[in-house]
């Protein structure tokens, strides 16, 4: 059962939540002031609800879209020699049990959404829809690592608009720096396979344009994406320690950039599982430092 049990984990990729779980954490942190979930300095028992509700949706949702995408791309996985021994192509899980696991992960993300708000269930459709219609935006656009980028965006705004019920200035410039920082991240990781998808006719930034152009795009969407952020830090009038924070994460940008260059592409495994965890967790560490501090 254990051994099962982890190969859904890693069908899903579990460990990869902490690219947006961060930014969920940041939205949340920074709606605090206008909800009722702190009195006098102390948390309140609908602050560990909301907090749980939010992670359960964000976890679920995310669960559902790795799974449908595994079925949706389960033909070209077979073929692709870097995706045989994804686990449906490889036999480790039936397309049927992957279903199943699609539709409840599904049915645990609406219900947790309407146990936070009534506004929350009704968007949980449309959030659903998003987010799972992006595995077959790679079959007519190369735009595709944008969409990506989208979907994983809305953590930010959705859970601001769970904390008050809309999503705030400050939450949709995070949203934007999220959908610019995997959109980026998600360009270097499709070169990995410009061969492939050309001889399959899959579409990519990299497959239409080659790997120079895409790698200048992947950098200009970080560059972009740091300004969002630091536009987000600023209209939600975040402290000085915040921005000592954001020079890191300038940083760990270059040094992704430095790793993925022409004739550098072996260095994508570990710009993309090493680098990119470390931008959101430094993101959401330096908001929690820069607000003790305050």
């Amino acid at each position: 059962m254990f051994e099962r049990f982890s190969t859904y984990l890693r069908m899903i990729k579990f460990s990869h939540s902490i690219f947006a779980l961060p930014f969920a954490g940041i939205a949340f942190v920074q709606a605090l002031p206008e909800t009722s979930l702190i009195v006098q300095g102390s948390v309140t028992p609908g602050f560990f609800r909301m907090l749980a509700l939010i992670v359960v949706c964000m976890v679920a949702l995310r669960s559902a879209a790795m799974g449908f995408n595994r079925l949706a791309d389960r033909e070209f996985d077979a073929k692709n020699p870097r995706t045989q021994i994804r686990e449906i192509p490889s036999g480790k899980l039936s397309t049927g049990s992957v279903w199943i696991f699609v539709i409840l992960s599904l049915l645990v993300f609406g219900g947790a959404a309407f146990l936070i708000s009534t506004i929350c269930g009704m968007l949980a459709p449309i959030a659903a829809i998003v987010v799972l219609g992006y595995s077959y935006t790679k079959r007519f656009t190369w735009l595709c690592h944008f969409f990506l980028g989208a979907a994983i965006g809305l953590s930010p705004a959705a859970t601001s608009i769970a904390m008050t019920g809309y999503p705030s200035t400050s939450a949709l410039f995070w949203a934007a720096g999220l959908a610019l920082y995997i959109a980026g991240f998600d360009i270097l990781y499709a070169c990995q396979d410009i061969d492939f998808d050309r001889s399959i006719g899959l579409n990519s930034l990299p497959a239409r344009f080659g790997l120079v152009p895409a790698l200048t795009v992947a950098r200009i969407s970080h560059i972009l994406a740091l300004g969002c952020f630091t536009w987000a830090a600023y209209v939600s009038r975040t402290g000085r320690v915040f921005f000592a924070f954001l020079v890191v994460v300038a940083s760990l940008f270059l040094v992704e950039h430095l790793l993925v260059r022409p004739g550098k592409l072996e260095k994508i495994p570990i710009a993309f599982f090493n680098v990119n965890a470390a931008i959101s967790s430094v993101l959401l560490a330096g908001l929690l430092v820069d607000q003790w501090i305050h």
